[in-house]
């Protein structure tokens, strides 16, 4: 007789129903791997009983019905055949999807808090590990990077000089070749809602839904009730449609008395989107499952929680994009047969709806946020240790549980929202240039005037010209930013650093008045070495202050975040760079948000504002954008204005986003350059206001900047979608339909000539003659002629096993070439509590070059002999695959090696292989690698041990799936749910297709599923490979148990440990927390089940304890 766990028949009732779900649940591994990297296709996981189980055409009618004709049935097989196809593709397209979301998922969560860390480490997905391992060390890199560009010499400026000119004029060119990236950014109730206006707060929730779509994240949206979450949700799958492109399929999982509001709402303020309503009789669902959702004739599944159950087997099937949930609170308890069924749905995003506060049971917490994100929250038990074993007072681990919270969680109540957030206010505040701006804006537009003036023709590179904007935003924000320019050394913090630059006037104005207001202020810019000025400048006024840019670490950046947010913090200022500072940070503690420069970008600014003006902002806004009147800065701010009209036109709209322009082409670049040039030339002095600003100019500026920034937004206000296609930056030269640009050919006419030559000023003074001729206090290099090239020579690494005496001989000619061109041994960088040491080396180097002599003949071919000893040819990555194939395969399996190791053979892998192990003590970190390659080893053995004691165990019997018995511990006994039969069918195929692979256990599930023994087992059949690995691993444990030797076996507590570890996880039906029983876990244990095999090999193994130590019984 089959066994009690095989298909049951769906009814319509209710009770059935549930029962039916109890008895189906393909339970899944808790921790997590429902959701993860693993690629589910369920309709192979689902045994084929009859065709009418398993074909999807398949009606009420025709199962009833009299059999199909031959040819009727071979029709229904390759329909079914091709569908069965269709969803492996779509759902093989939704595993890669996941995968890359998970990666940027990951690195976003690691940004926020280190607390993610723990948990993510908990999941033992090797693919996790990997991935983790690859974001470790693209930050080392980062971190790395950033740590030497610190530690370089400067003199007094050494600690805010970050970043070199050259290296930070590089990262901006190609930031402004390529442009920035283009976030979805809502402003307004958007084009696809018909029915209504969505609120503001209801726009902020939609954009928060969208960041957490764009980050690969999974949400709860826990708005008080009556705040709209169901319009929030409906508009955010309308964003997927109409701007992302994803049309669907989606599932949304609702009570059964919302189902007919759900739908009323989709028709109500997105009509377009095509719903399906599953619901109904068992007739009426067979006709809609039919017709509808096997051939995906919808964009949204709306059904209910007893037709999840009910239709699991269709609805499983499916790759779906979002599983939406209304009244999450359902899925709290994870052994719900609702909770254990979804989780086994596959999908790319989750989304839980709520409008119940969450409680404060920690473990009804974990279940949600497994739901959400199983490959972070893994395993209960160690979130629930991380926060109940935590030392501090119950205030700690509340603030811990929001840190975690906080960027799944939307939660509003009434009395926030009705305090509507005030609107920001927007200035954009026009300075001049100081005359040292002056000076350097001529020599960048002089230095290449013939690109300049367009006259060098069309093979003019665009990166020149984007080289030249670069150089001239650089100057409208501070001279400073070029070499050269600061006056020194030595260099002194002064009020030089204000005078030189018109916006650095301007803002030490703004900030003093803002100070006096109570305000605080955020300043944001494209670069990070104006930050290291503002950072100078902060100092030098008493301003406290936190900062982050981009190679700010995620320890300092969380710290500052909190510094400046604590109550009562003193930070008067927060200098950000407006990329790595204006995502994922709340800063509503200021009110005064500062634009030192524009992005290219005009989101990116946005972003920036946001930052201060968000839900939680009690006061008004203010924002100050500084442009430079009369040059590039003017022009940018223009293409900003442009790019974000059509960006409210296009986006906000609702219409299928287009590929946007981000980066400006040569005529556009060329008319910036241009801009406000020929005055510049004219001038010679300050220009404009800025240059000599007092208090009452001030104000006139604030009201200029007022007018000014009205009339902009009202010109772009007009333009409609056609009339920005077409927009260029030449449209401002057009006036009442005519336009007033000089033609090409007319190119004579506008030419920019450069400023004339001055008659330099004579001084017959001696003190005054030698001090211009000694240019002392400014003084300028020499040109001298250029030093020959350094000796040729090789960069010796540890693991090329280079000779020592090949570095001594380069030392040697290094040494040589230094005196030969008179360098010096230059001085080590460190601390003054090192300085005696650091001068005693260099003095030590220095007499080496003193003494140095060039490299004779025979030195010079021992040199290149020494050369061809070592291994140059191998690099760092290598020699890790080395390491790593030593550990994989032994050290002496070269031919294994070699394929781990890209571009080596065999032969190469032997002869680096023995000069490794003869010298590998040289080393750094040589008892790292060596322990890797033993470990791996040793995984190597254990693996060949298992193999042995099983092909041993096998051999004791002539038939080994009847005769095999299997000696199980009392623990594993009082738990089991395998019987001996399958059991031992699981031992013979391990030692048929090996304990080690990589499909190992997929091939043992098909030979399941191909066997006539198990042809009515739906329990066995049901197993996925996880399932049949984990019990594969305790029916070794307990081979090697009873078959290996004293110093093999493992410690019976370990063992246990592990068995029970795959006990747990299970689907054994618990006592239910109401009292009710398991019938079914009671028969089986009583014996009094229908199913004899199953009971009598329980009861047999529980009887075996006892006997123990009596003899055996005959």
């Amino acid at each position: 007789m089959a066994p009690s766990r095989t298909r049951n028949v769906e009814s319509d009732g209710p009770s059935t129903a549930d029962a039916s779900a109890n008895e189906d649940v393909e339970m899944q591994d808790q921790n997590g791997k429902v959701n993860g990297f693993n690629k589910f296709t369920y309709f192979q996981d689902t045994p084929d009983y009859t065709d009418s189980d398993t074909n999807p055409n398949t009606t009420a009618s025709s199962v009833a019905g009299d059999a199909l004709p031959a040819d009727g049935r071979k029709r229904r097989t390759e329909v079914f055949n091709m569908r069965k196809s269709i969803y492996g593709k779509k759902h093989d397209r939704l595993g890669a999807s996941k995968e890359d979301d998970t990666i940027r998922r990951f690195r976003y969560l690691l940004g926020l808090t280190d607390l993610f860390r723990h948990f993510i480490d908990t999941n033992p997905n090797p693919r996790i590990k990997e991935v983790l391992a690859e974001i470790d060390r693209q930050n080392a890199e980062d971190e790395a990077r950033a740590k030497n560009s610190k530690l370089r010499k400067g003199g007094a400026n050494a600690e805010r000089r970050r970043k070199t000119e050259q290296e930070e004029d590089a990262e901006l060119v190609r930031e402004e070749k390529h442009g920035g990236h283009n976030e979805t950014v809502f402003r307004e109730s958007p084009g696809f809602i018909k029915g209504g206006t969505m609120r503001d707060y209801q726009v902020a929730g939609l954009n928060w839904l969208i960041s957490l779509h764009e980050n690969g994240i999974s949400g709860i949206l826990a708005d008080e009730m009556g705040l709209g979450k169901t319009l929030q949700t409906i508009s955010f799958l309308g964003y997927l449609r109409f701007v992302a492109g994803i049309a669907g399929p989606h599932l949304v999982a609702v009570p059964k008395s919302t189902l007919d509001n759900w739908n009323r709402e989709f028709a109500k303020w997105i009509p377009e989107i095509n719903v399906l309503v599953l619901q109904g009789a068992k007739e009426e669902r067979a006709e809609l499952i039919n017709e509808r959702l096997v051939d995906e004739k919808f964009d949204v599944c709306i059904t209910s929680y007893e037709m999840i159950l009910r239709e699991k087997s269709h609805l499983k099937k499916f790759a779906w994009e979002y599983i939406i949930i209304d009244e999450a609170h359902r899925i709290k308890n994870e052994e719900s047969s609702l909770a254990q069924i979804i989780r086994m749905f596959n999908s790319r995003n989750r989304l839980l709806i709520t409008g119940t506060p969450l409680q404060n049971n920690l473990h009804e917490l974990w279940a949600l946020l497994n739901f959400l994100l199983p490959d972070v929250f893994g395993d209960s038990e160690a979130f629930d240790q991380w926060f109940s074993s935590q030392d501090e007072d119950s205030d700690t681990v509340v603030q811990q549980l929001h840190k975690v919270l906080r960027p799944f969680l939307l939660r509003r109540v009434k009395s926030d929202v009705e305090k509507s957030l005030l609107p920001k206010k927007e200035l954009n505040l026009y300075v001049g240039m100081s005359d040292m701006q002056v000076q350097w804006y001529k020599k960048i537009l002089e230095k290449d005037i013939d690109a300049v003036n367009g006259a060098a023709g069309k093979k003019e590179s665009k990166t020149r010209l984007l080289n030249i904007v670069m150089q001239l935003r650089k100057c409208c924000n501070h001279p400073y930013l070029f070499e050269g320019a600061e006056p020194g050394p030595p260099y002194t913090t002064d009020e030089h650093l204000v005078n030189n630059a018109a916006k650095m006037v301007m803002l030490d104005k703004l900030l003093k008045r803002m100070k006096a207001q109570g305000s605080r202020v955020l300043i944001f810019s494209q670069m990070s070495r104006v930050l290291d000025i503002l950072e100078d400048y902060s100092v030098m006024r008493s301003y406290n202050y936190c900062r982050i840019d981009g190679s700010t670490a995620h320890e300092d950046r969380i710290a500052a975040i909190d510094d400046y947010n604590r109550e009562g913090s003193e930070k008067f200022l927060f200098l950000l760079t407006t990329r790595a500072g204006g995502l994922g940070i709340n800063l509503t503690t200021a009110d005064i948000v500062v634009l030192f420069d524009s992005d290219w970008n005009p989101q990116a600014d946005l972003q920036a504002m946001d930052r201060a003006h968000r839900i939680g902002q009690t006061k008004q806004v203010m924002v100050f954008r500084f442009v430079t009147e009369n040059a590039i800065e003017e022009k940018v701010l223009e293409r900003a204005a442009q790019k974000l009209r059509l960006d409210q036109l296009v986006i906000q709209q609702g219409r299928a986003q287009q590929p946007v322009k981000n980066a400006a082409s040569k005529d556009e670049l060329l008319t910036m350059i241009q801009h406000g040039a020929e005055k510049v030339f004219q001038s010679q002095g300050g220009l404009g206001a800025g240059a000599d600003l007092s208090e009452d100019a001030l104000d006139a500026i604030l009201r200029k900047g007022e007018e000014r920034t009205a009339e902009l937004n009202a010109k772009y206000e007009k333009l409609g979608l056609d009339d920005l296609q077409k927009f260029t930056s030449d449209s401002a030269y057009e006036w009442n339909g005519e336009t007033f640009q000089p033609r090409k050919k007319d190119i004579g006419l506008s030419w920019i000539n450069p400023s004339k030559r001055e008659r330099k000023e004579q001084s017959y003074s001696m003190d005054k003659y030698y001090r211009q001729a000694l240019a002392t206090g400014n003084r300028q290099e020499s040109k001298k002629e250029r030093m020959p090239r350094p000796p040729k020579q090789i960069v010796i690494h540890d693991y090329q096993f280079f000779p020592a005496e090949l570095q001594e001989l380069q030392d040697k000619e290094t040494a040589w070439y230094r005196k030969e061109n008179n360098l010096k041994a230059p001085l080590n960088e460190g601390t003054e509590e090192d300085l005696e040491s650091r001068v005693a080396d260099q003095e030590l180097a220095q007499q080496e070059i003193d003494e140095a002599e060039p490299l004779t003949e025979e030195e010079k071919a021992e040199k290149e002999r020494l050369i061809n000893i070592g291994f140059p040819e191998w690099n760092k990555r290598d020699f890790q695959q080395f390491l790593n194939g030593s550990a994989k395969y032994g050290r002496q399996n070269y031919e294994g090696i070699a394929e781990e190791v890209d571009g080596k053979n065999a032969e190469q892998i032997a002869k680096y292989a023995k000069v490794f192990w003869k010298k590998y003590k040289s080393l750094e970190n040589w008892q790292k690698h060596i322990g890797v390659v033993e470990e791996g080893e040793a995984r190597v053995r254990l693996s060949e041990e298992k193999k042995r004691l099983l092909a041993r165990k096998i051999g004791m019997y002539r038939m080994p799936l009847q005769q095999m018995t299997i000696k199980y511990t009392v623990s594993t006994t009082n738990k089991k749910v395998y019987t001996e039969e399958e059991d031992r069918f699981l031992l013979v195929m391990l030692n048929k297709h090996g304990v080690e692979g990589d499909d190992i256990y997929e091939k043992i599930r098909d030979e399941i599923r191909e066997s006539p023994l198990f042809r009515f087992d739906w329990f066995f059949l049901s197993r996925t490979p996880q399932e049949i690995g984990r019990r594969c691993n305790t029916l070794i444990s307990t081979v090697m148990r009873e078959l290996g030797d004293p110093d093999m076996k493992k410690g019976k507590r370990v063992l246990e440990e592990e068995e029970s570890e795959e006990e747990d996880e299970l689907p054994v039906k618990k006592k239910a927390k109401n009292g009710v029983k398991n019938k079914q876990l009671d028969t089986v244990k009583g014996g009094g089940s229908a199913s004899t095999s199953r009971a009598t090999s329980v009861v047999s193994n529980r009887s075996a304890p006892k006997t123990k130590g009596k003899g055996k019984k005959k």
